[in-house]
């Protein structure tokens, strides 16, 4: 399947749906039309059942530079405030948000630079995987911003306070080695296997009971607020779920069948 929208390219594959971000004269700056294109693509990828995973990655040599600040330029035409707020909640909030709650995996291919928001985009997903040319970059600050798009939610809880408060407070460029030592990136391949290799990994988790993984990823989300008694029950009722799934009922017969089970994400 291909997208009419020039910004975006989407393709499906093995139960994996991936959305390539595709201005990369740009590298793959975030506009208002890219955008709102994403958005609609992350909402019709989490409602299409036959979709068992969603893969982002971008065209060329950078995964995303963040907002283009060239198609903001008129807004800073005059002495005019400016609001960004509104901006972030009709845009990128949502995107962010759905990729969140999304109950089936979420992983980035990241090549080249991810700046800005494109970072905050990155580390919506569930798991990264990152080119060795890969970077990145909380880049607000080198324009007197606050990291958002969900930064400052997920940076600390993926890298620890500290690290995540050098990265937002100086913008420096965190390359794929360290961004692999640090906890951000799950694993770093050479640039010419990312596409293979991160297609192998999506088609691996999309073969896997999604049910399963998108309950587990309720779970997780929940974590973060939650005391261990509360997380003990919430894991219960949960587990009840995912015991009365068509997935658990054929590991089960098939672990005892001495066979490989087949799943069919429900």
């Amino acid at each position: 399947m291909s997208s009419d929208e020039h910004s975006l390219l989407i393709a499906d594959e093995s139960g994996v749906r991936t959305i390539t971000l595709n201005r990369p004269e740009v590298l793959n700056a975030f506009n208002d039309a890219m955008l709102a294109a994403l958005s609609k693509a992350v909402r019709e990828a989490d409602k299409d059942k036959s979709v068992r995973c969603l893969l982002i990655t971008g065209a060329g040599r950078a995964f995303s530079s963040g907002q283009d600040l060239a198609d903001m330029r008129e807004r800073y035409a005059s002495d005019a405030p400016i609001e960004l707020g509104g901006h972030l909640r009709k845009y990128y909030n949502p995107i962010v948000a759905k990729l969140r709650s999304m109950e089936k995996p979420v992983l980035a291919g990241v090549n080249g630079v991810a700046a800005g928001a494109g970072c905050s985009l990155a580390l919506a997903c569930d798991m990264r995987m990152a080119a060795e040319s890969a970077s990145f970059i909380e880049a607000f600050v080198n324009v007197g911003l606050v990291p958002d798009s969900g930064s400052t939610f997920m940076l600390p809880r993926l890298v620890g306070v500290a690290r995540a408060m050098e990265m937002a407070f100086t913008g420096r460029k965190v390359k794929s080695d360290e961004a692999l030592r640090m906890g951000l990136v799950n694993r770093v391949v050479p640039d010419d296997e990312l596409a293979s290799s991160a297609m192998q990994l999506a088609a691996k988790l999309a073969s896997l009971p999604t049910q399963a993984i998108g309950l587990t990823k309720r779970a997780m989300n929940a974590a973060w607020n939650a005391d261990l008694v509360d997380q003990l029950d919430y894991e219960a009722m949960l587990q009840t779920t995912a015991g009365q799934s068509h997935d658990h009922r054929e590991g089960v017969v098939a672990f005892l069948e001495k066979r490989p089970p087949v799943f069919k994400g429900e």
